[in-house]
């Protein structure tokens, strides 16, 4: 697969299985990416695409480990300690702190965590997550280098 089209395609296939929609649609060097929402618009999940063979799975890191409805920690929900807001300060202290110049977006939120892109020069360079609970934050190292994205 090399293109966004096929990628969004294979993750609607999986989307529907769960009853769910697929929102931003990204490609970066290692994998597509797609955020699954729900029927009104709320994040739900995120998913990683292949490029190799197209298998979809939900993504490593938070979306399998802190995700309340669709990770391991299924029906563990408890209400979001942390906002939309001070989740965005989390990730740019985050950041600062490693030395880094990359600004942390606006947060999406998914049940147990806020993912944002990290961008440089107004251009997204990569996504890390925070804890909804906690204010833990995960980088996703696993993408590697982002070279496109679809919404709809």
């Amino acid at each position: 697969m090399q293109f966004l089209d096929q990628a969004r395609q294979r993750a609607k296939a999986f989307s529907d299985r769960l009853g769910l929609r697929v929102g931003e649609v990204m490609q970066f060097s290692r994998n597509f990416y797609a955020e699954l929402q729900t029927s009104d618009g709320h994040g739900a999940t995120e998913v990683l695409v292949n490029p190799a063979d197209g298998a979809v799975q939900i993504e490593y890191g938070p979306a399998m480990m802190w995700n309340t409805v669709y990770g391991m920690h299924y029906g563990s929900r408890s209400p979001a300690r942390i906002s939309s807001a001070q989740a965005q300060g989390i990730a740019q202290q985050w950041l600062r702190a490693r030395g880094s110049t990359l600004i942390a977006g606006d947060p999406e939120s998914y049940p147990g965590y806020y993912t944002l892109h990290t961008m440089r020069d107004g251009k997204i360079s990569g996504m890390l997550s925070v804890n909804s609970s906690t204010g833990q934050v995960w980088y996703h190292t696993w993408h590697g280098t982002y070279i496109a994205m679809s919404q709809r």
